[in-house]
């Protein structure tokens, strides 16, 4: 019973950072992160809104994770489909309220600061093991079918949003670039490190390609 209070604890808490970090990023004004270039670069050959074309296509990956792997699909999953947004977007307003016009020094500060922490927030969640975002479960899944370890499924899978919304017409910035290159690796360090002791009180015993 602690384990599994550990491990809501770790979901909530991480998620809940994610989101924060997310208006750090945001308030960069570096770039969108991979999966929000790629959505960005179909929707705008929708008709659409852009809060209801996001929507539909995280419905249509929650489906087929459905079918790969519902195990993914839990706690972690509702509050980044629900409460996420509204994280991402009171922290962005409490930023633009407290600093109007950032120079670049600090914008550079928030992108990295806010990518480091982003990393951990994540690590904390999928570690938890309670539900990840539909997204974070790709890399996920693909790395426990042994196609890769975790960080290079996610490198993968950043750069192919990346390329895929650029060549649709999205804009790409140099914190895209940074999140595609450098986020899979730090998260697999924090799992490592921090998470999987975390949860279990020792290294990484569990086999699943981190």
């Amino acid at each position: 019973m602690k384990e599994l209070h550990r491990r809501i604890l770790m979901t909530i808490f991480g998620v809940l950072i994610t989101g924060f970090c997310v208006g750090m990023f945001n308030f960069s004004a570096f770039g969108m992160d991979p999966f929000q270039v790629f959505s960005h670069g179909i929707w705008m050959h929708t008709p659409m809104k852009y809060g209801t074309f996001y929507s539909i296509l995280n419905l249509i990956m929650l489906v087929f994770i459905f079918i790969f792997d519902r195990h993914k699909i839990g706690l972690g999953t509702v509050i980044n489909i629900f409460l996420l947004g509204y994280v991402v977007e009171y922290s962005s307003l409490l930023f633009e309220t407290l600093i109007p016009e950032p120079n670049i020094i600090i914008r550079s500060i928030f992108l990295i600061v806010g990518l480091i922490i982003l990393c951990f927030g994540s690590s904390l969640y999928i570690i938890g093991d309670l539900g990840v975002s539909t997204y974070d479960a790709v890399a996920l899944i693909l790395s426990e079918k042994k196609v890769a370890r975790f960080q290079y499924c996610r490198i993968g899978s950043d750069l192919i949003c990346t390329i895929v919304g650029f060549v649709l017409g999205a804009t790409v910035g140099i914190g895209t670039l940074a999140t595609a290159f450098f986020m899979g690796p730090v998260i697999a360090l924090f799992n490592n490190k921090i998470s999987i002791p975390l949860r279990y009180g020792r290294k990484n015993e569990t086999g699943n390609g981190f």
